[in-house]
C-alpha cells in the first residue's frame, strides 16, 4: 500500500448557507392551523398553545410552533398561590423571556425604541425540530386577521438595517408591517417609524433562538391605529386564554411563511498522484505473492494501475475516512490523477 503526505495547500475550508422551509414536508407556507383540545384542557393549556399542521388526531400531524402570553405584572392568568396574586404563569413566562433576551431582570422589553408601560407580550416559539441552526432573516411573512379589521402582514426589518443588533439571545430584528424583510414605506401619523405604530414596532424577531416576540400594545389597537383589535384580556388572577386569541388571528390570516437557515462547513482535500507515483500495485494480480516479482513483463517498464479508493490517514497511520470513486481511473507514467475529496460536517 502506498502513502503520500498531504501538503498544507492541499486543504481548503468552505462554508455554505443552506435554507429550507421550516414547516413539515417542506411546505413553503403554513396555511392550515390546528390545536389539540387535550393539550388546551390539560395543565399546559393555561401556559401555552401548541399549533399543528394537521388535525392532532392524524398520526402525521406535527407541532409547528407554540404560542404563549406573558405579562410583567402577572395579569391574564391565575396565581400559583392565592396569597400572592402577582405570581402567575404569565409573569413567570415574562421573566424567562426577559432573562433570555436581555439577561437582566430589571430591563423591560423595548420595541422600536418605545417601551410600553403595560409590558404585555405574545411569544411564538418555533418548534425546535422545524429548523436546524437558526431562522432565516427576511423570510418571515406572518399574516394576522382581526375581527372586522382586515389582514395585516408582519415581517422582520433585516433588509432595512445596515447594522445587525445583538442581545443575549443572539441577533435581534424589529418586527414591522411589510413583507420579505422590509417595512412598508409609509409612516402612519404618530408612528415611531416605517411599518410601526405609536406603540413602537410589532415585536422582536430572534432568529438564533427560533422565536418571535409580539408587542401586544401594537396589536390590540384598532386598524386605524395600526393594530388588529386583538382583544387581549388582562384581568388579575383569571385565566384569560390569551394564546388562543392570537391563534385565531394567525389561523384567520391563513399564511405563515418562514425559512430555516444552516451553515454547512465543508473540508476539501485535493489528493494528487503525479506521473511517477502510484504506478505499481501490491495486488496479487499485479505481483507474485511469494517472490514479489511483477507477474507480467509488460508491467515492468510500462505498468498500469487503476485508482478505485482513496483513504485518509492520520499521523498514527489510522484510517479516518474513505472516498470511493464512481469508476476506476487508469494510472501510468503518462498520466496524473487529481481527486477532490469533500467532507461535510
Amino acid at each position: 500500500m502506498s502513502y503520500k503526505t498531504l501538503d498544507p495547500q492541499d486543504f481548503l475550508v468552505s462554508a455554505d448557507s443552506i435554507t429550507a422551509p421550516c414547516w413539515s414536508d417542506y411546505a413553503p407556507i403554513l396555511d392550515s392551523f390546528f390545536t389539540s383540545s387535550i393539550q388546551l384542557n390539560g395543565t399546559s393549556g393555561t401556559y401555552y398553545t401548541n399549533v399543528y399542521n394537521l388535525d392532532p388526531s392524524d398520526q402525521a400531524s406535527e407541532v409547528q410552533f407554540n404560542i404563549a402570553y406573558a405579562n410583567k405584572f402577572g395579569s391574564g392568568s391565575q396565581a400559583f398561590n392565592p396569597a400572592y396574586l402577582s405570581l402567575s404563569p404569565t409573569r413567570t413566562i415574562y421573566g424567562q423571556w426577559r432573562n433570555l433576551v436581555y439577561g437582566d431582570e430589571n430591563t423591560d422589553f423595548s420595541f422600536g425604541g418605545f417601551t410600553p408601560p403595560s409590558q404585555s407580550l405574545y411569544i411564538i416559539a418555533i418548534d425546535r425540530s422545524r429548523y436546524k441552526q437558526s431562522l432565516l432573516p427576511g423570510s418571515l411573512n406572518l399574516t394576522l386577521s382581526g375581527s372586522g379589521q382586515g389582514n395585516m402582514t408582519l415581517t422582520d426589518n433585516s433588509l432595512d438595517v445596515t447594522t445587525v443588533t445583538y442581545c443575549d439571545a443572539g441577533r435581534v430584528y424589529e418586527i414591522v408591517s411589510g413583507s420579505n424583510g422590509s417595512a412598508t414605506s409609509a409612516t402612519p401619523t404618530g408612528a415611531v417609524g416605517p411599518g410601526m405604530t405609536k406603540s413602537g414596532s410589532y415585536g422582536l424577531f430572534l432568529p438564533d433562538v427560533g422565536a418571535i416576540i409580539l408587542n401586544d400594545n401594537a396589536l390590540r389597537v384598532s386598524a386605524a391605529n395600526g393594530g388588529i383589535s386583538l382583544g387581549t384580556l388582562t384581568p388579575s388572577n383569571t385565566n384569560a386564554t390569551n394564546p388562543q386569541k392570537l391563534f385565531v388571528a394567525i389561523s384567520g390570516g391563513g399564511s405563515f411563511q418562514l425559512n430555516s437557515q444552516e451553515t454547512v462547513t465543508s473540508d476539501f482535500i485535493f489528493c494528487r498522484a503525479r506521473n511517477s507515483e502510484f504506478n505499481y500495485s501490491e495486488n496479487p494480480s499485479f505481483i507474485s505473492g511469494s517472490t514479489g516479482a511483477v507477474l507480467y513483463d509488460l508491467f515492468v517498464n510500462n505498468p498500469t494501475t487503476y485508482v478505485t479508493t482513496i483513504g485518509l490517514y492520520n499521523t498514527s497511520n489510522e484510517l479516518l475516512a474513505v472516498a470511493k470513486l464512481s469508476k476506476p481511473l487508469p494510472k501510468d507514467f503518462t498520466k496524473e490523477v487529481l481527486v477532490r475529496v469533500k467532507l461535510d460536517f
